[in-house]
């Protein structure tokens, strides 16, 4: 078994019905979906008992989901770039046979799941825009790069976009658009995210809606699916009608 890195944070739980990770002391709540900590399991028992799996969705993008599945079970990506591999959000679960990233890149802080261990494990800096650290669910976590606005590196875009959250940021890897839980679900019941401020989400929606008009992506991921783009792009331009 790999060992763990002598600054690896070993005092972590992990919330069973929604997968948040709380980092230090139990506390006897979840600070994400108010589960009490009867539900919650070390983030040991966590990495016993789920696998993070790996779907190949296109070339060069990998989905990360754990099995069986962890709370909300969010997806994660890996992303394989021309100067080393990224990871867009991060799973919930730590898995040390998971092949390492340099960084890793997200778009709100919902899903920031077991960065921190990753983050010890590995070195990877970790990137979320400036508004989310001010959360209470992120001052727990480590972060490297605050960034504000839109911005390049590597073969990785990402555009602000604020709505869901005030940092939501959404990232595009050539013709492939990452835009988690922004809308869903993946299909013609899509929906703007109902977790937010109904007002917030239609304005800023529609520089999301102007993005994937001028960048046409062939495939769309979210928060759980990856669709083709033309599809999503349609049932986005209906949720954004019905929100209007």
């Amino acid at each position: 078994m790999t060992d763990l890195s002598a600054n690896f944070p070993i005092r972590q739980w992990v919330c069973v019905p929604c997968g948040y990770n709380m980092i230090g002391e139990m506390p006897d709540v979840c600070p994400f979906c108010g589960e009490r900590h009867d539900t919650f399991v070390s983030w040991e028992l966590a990495e016993e008992t789920y696998r993070v799996a790996s779907r190949p969705i296109v070339e060069g993008v990998t989905q990360l989901r754990s099995e069986p599945r962890l709370g909300y079970e969010h997806a994660a990506y890996r992303v394989e770039t021309a100067e080393g591999a990224v990871w867009i959000d991060c799973p919930a679960a730590f898995n040390r046979t998971l092949e390492p990233v340099d960084d890793i890149f997200f778009t709100h802080k919902d899903f920031m799941g077991a960065s921190n261990q990753y983050r010890a494990q590995w070195g990877s800096r970790i990137h979320i825009h400036e508004a989310e650290t001010r959360s209470p669910l992120a001052t727990q976590f480590t972060v490297d790069d605050a960034f504000t606005g839109d911005f390049t590196y590597r073969d990785i875009e990402a555009f602000h976009i604020g709505g869901h959250t005030e940092g939501f940021t959404v990232y595009f890897h050539g013709d492939v658009l990452f835009a988690c839980d922004y809308a869903f679900p993946g299909n013609r019941a899509m929906r703007l995210n109902p977790y937010s401020d109904k007002a917030e989400m239609a304005a800023k929606g529609g520089r999301l809606m102007d993005l994937v008009h001028e960048r046409k992506p062939s495939v769309v991921t979210g928060f759980n699916y990856a669709v083709d783009g033309a599809d999503w792009t349609g049932w986005f331009e209906t949720a954004m009608k019905r929100a209007a």
